[in-house]
């Protein structure tokens, strides 16, 4: 079997911009929304989800941004490759990414699993970013035998409905899970969506995933965005991240994991503010 495998389902799931070839051979979609003139702004999804997580906010953003979405390896309409991912790959797969598409820096923002991927970045290749934003993330995830128990249980699944359930029990407050709706509904597809393998892989990146030391290496100027009733990303985790950059910005809002779409017009201005600000 190849090393990687593309699982076309970008007319199912969102419409991207085309697919970049990357250096092992994997694939990933992207996507371009705004004016070509504009500084980019790269986002980077949380796990189990796709590029659509930020569908919401786009329209705000363009308003100054070029902003560029892609779906990480085994997500989305991005290839699943075989095999444990690692931090470092996943960092790397954004380097390679803006080489295939000819940008030397942009501004950055990863929420979860994508926030793990700007640590790496910060940490490795400051130089391709302008400005970071780390969301709902953290420096450190373990005990390691929790997610070698979660890629284990994935794997004897008859399916990904109650891996669904899970995570958006973990993504959103009770009320708004209680109500519903085309939102819930929407990410529960992107996690239904997922692919097995894709997903195992990524808990192997957040499993070796520990920056709490080198993510003081990070120069990068830095806003840290947390939950104050964020479960899995905890508002210590963020506080933790925030102390150990030189010069960090840390910003609390009242959500839990995604505020993005929780409270999307706080978020963008937390997000849009540090941007655009000195």
């Amino acid at each position: 079997m190849n090393s990687a495998t593309l699982v076309r389902q970008s007319d199912r799931l969102h419409p991207c911009s085309g697919i970049a070839t990357l250096g092992d051979g994997a694939l990933t979609a992207y996507r371009f929304d705004g004016d070509v003139e504009r500084p980019v702004l790269m986002l980077s999804n949380s796990i189990a989800t796709n590029l659509s997580m930020w569908d919401a906010l786009v329209p705000a953003l363009t308003r100054d941004f070029r902003v560029l979405r892609y779906d990480m390896r085994g997500h989305g309409a991005s290839s699943v490759a075989e095999g444990a991912y690692s931090p470092a790959r996943l960092g790397r797969d954004v380097v390679e990414l803006l080489d295939a598409l000819g940008l030397d820096r942009v501004h950055f923002l990863g929420l979860s699993l994508g926030g793990i991927v700007g640590q790496w970045l910060g940490i490795h290749a400051g130089e391709r970013i302008d400005r970071l934003i780390l969301s709902n993330t953290a420096p450190y995830l373990g005990p390691a035998p929790q997610w070698d128990e979660a890629i284990s249980a994935l794997a004897d699944a008859k399916d990904m409905h109650a891996t669904a359930d899970n995570f958006l029990h973990n993504w959103f407050p009770a009320d708004m899970l209680a109500k519903g709706g085309p939102v819930v509904e929407a990410f529960r597809s992107m996690v239904l969506g997922t692919h097995p393998r894709g997903l195992a892989g990524a808990y192997a990146a957040v499993r070796d995933t520990d920056m709490r030391r080198t993510c003081s290496l990070i120069e990068r100027p830095t806003l840290v965005i947390g939950g104050e009733h964020d479960v899995v990303t905890t508002a210590r985790h963020a506080e933790q991240i925030a102390a150990a950059i030189p010069g960090a910005r840390l910003i609390q809002l009242p959500t839990a994991h995604l505020p993005n779409v929780e409270r999307p017009e706080d978020y963008l201005w937390a997000v849009t503010g540090f941007l655009l600000g000195d």
